[in-house]
């Protein structure tokens, strides 16, 4: 490696072996959380709770088939940009890029939404709300990634427990008042194919597929945490199949039990469906604690999802698809600019107020990037068959075939609910790509994905023999 390379490659480097298993899962856990809270529950005035339940099957499935497929890749490719690095290894600098902004659509504009329902938590709690409010939040969440990733991490788990239990406890209590009835209590519309288990009939289904996914949206970012894993090969698919293992149980619990016991239909128009449905079966205390958590679940994804994208803007701009200056590392080895640069684009965003326009256009960057990432998979497994796989994903093209299949239904599922929304992240990708194809893709300092992974490994080793 050659002087300049070394020492630009210097002053970009995260710091090692910072997270285990359980952290990573805790990170898998932390963002998607908040989406257990509430924003779910708009599917079943969709489609119903059979309508419901139909579509969050799917995305289950295909949520999971995605992390298996993503446990393999990030084992092989233990690169800090996730997706973006499987996508570039497998279908070459263009492929790589249209990944990374997909996944940068959604981890930019999740922020900036949640941030907006957050500040309507505060006001409920305390009275206050408005720029304020989502400056100080940006301001002091990112301000904690700065003092390093291992604090950072130690902390979302914290604040993730805290949500966790919250949803837990919502269970047990609404278990003893599940009713079969309440699940089928919404009305039968003049919807085509209409009926008392399908009430707004099969385009209802297909409409509510991203609200299903906000049950698991973003549980594909604990790849982002590879190249800070103490053992990437071993550590990154233990974290994303527990993280995803562990939301397939909270999802089971808040799609059962809250309309079970709060009514389908009261649910499906509820901002807080969980502490509306301990306040319908007379357990206000608990509704309260519950409503004050509910907040540590806002935090807790909108503080991890920063994380997510602090690290996906400096693997892009290490390899020179965004300013190079983006990936520069403190003396904590924390991407300070790609923390920051992208939390004022986010506040910027927040101040429309519009936070359910931007999550479903974070829900259609996540799908084309699910998309990609599988198909990523798919094209690795048949070009590169001798590519050292620490874990290798059950069923093999299969399973990621179905995860291809699911992401682009759920892509027109985005379509069939807000078209607005769809044609605004289109435009977006536009601007990508002639930003791509105009500047970029001539100043790319890592020609090849094995260009970049052979440097960073050769780095890492000269710097840790001259350490």
């Amino acid at each position: 490696m050659s002087h300049d390379n070394r020492a630009y490659l210097a002053k970009r480097q995260l710091k090692r072996g910072s997270a285990g298993a359980i952290l990573l899962a805790g990170l898998g856990v932390s963002y998607v959380i908040s989406g257990n809270f509430a924003g779910w529950n708009f599917g079943i005035a969709e489609a119903g709770w059979a309508g419901f339940a139909i579509a969050a099957v799917l995305m289950a499935v295909m949520y999971l088939t995605l992390v298996l497929s993503l446990a393999e890749m990030s084992a092989a490719i233990p690169a800090a940009g996730g997706g973006y690095s499987f996508a570039r290894q497998a279908m070459g600098p263009t492929g790589g890029f249209f990944t990374g902004l997909a996944v940068l659509i959604e981890y930019a504009l999740a922020p900036a939404a949640i941030v907006i329902f957050i500040g309507a938590a505060v006001e409920a709690l305390i009275g206050v709300n408005g720029p304020w409010v989502y400056a100080a939040f940006y301001a002091v969440f990112i301000g904690i990634h700065l003092a390093g990733v291992g604090e950072a991490l130690k902390t979302m788990m914290i604040i993730s427990g805290l949500a966790v239990f919250a949803i837990v406890a919502t269970g047990v209590a609404l278990v003893m008042h599940f009713d079969v009835s309440n699940l089928f209590d919404v009305p039968v519309s003049e919807a085509a194919g209409a009926s008392a288990l399908l009430p707004l009939g099969w385009y209802g289904v297909w409409a509510a597929l991203p609200f299903a996914m906000w049950l698991f949206l973003a549980v594909e970012g604990v790849p982002l945490a590879a190249e800070e894993a103490k053992d990437p090969g071993r550590d990154v698919p233990r974290g994303i199949i527990g993280a995803m293992l562990f939301l397939l149980f909270t999802a089971l619990l808040v799609v059962v039990l809250v309309p079970g016991a709060g009514g389908a239909a009261a649910m499906g128009g509820s901002e807080v469906p969980l502490v509306d449905a301990l306040n319908a079966t007379g357990q206000g205390g608990l509704a309260t604690l519950v409503n004050v958590l509910g907040l540590a679940g806002l935090v807790a994804s909108f503080f991890s999802i920063i994380y997510g994208y602090s690290r996906l803007v400096f693997a892009l701009s290490r390899a020179g698809y965004l300013p190079t200056s983006l990936s520069l590392t403190t003396e904590r080895k924390v991407p300070a600019r790609a923390l920051i640069v992208p939390g004022v684009f986010g506040f910027l965003a927040s101040l429309s107020g519009e936070g359910d326009l931007m999550l479903a256009m974070a829900v259609v960057g996540a799908t084309v990037s699910y998309a990609l990432m599988a198909f990523s998979h798919i094209l690795l497994r048949v070009r590169q068959p001798e590519l050292l796989r620490p874990y290798r994903t059950p069923g093999g093209v299969v399973t990621s075939s179905i995860a291809l299949v699911l992401s682009l239904v759920a892509l027109t599922g985005v379509y069939a609910f807000d078209p607005r929304a769809f044609f605004f992240t289109l435009g977006l990708f536009v601007i990508g790509a002639v930003y791509y194809f105009g500047y970029s893709r001539k100043r790319l300092v890592l020609k090849s994905a094995d260009e970049e992974f052979a440097m960073l490994a050769k780095a890492e080793a000269e710097l840790a023999a001259t350490a």
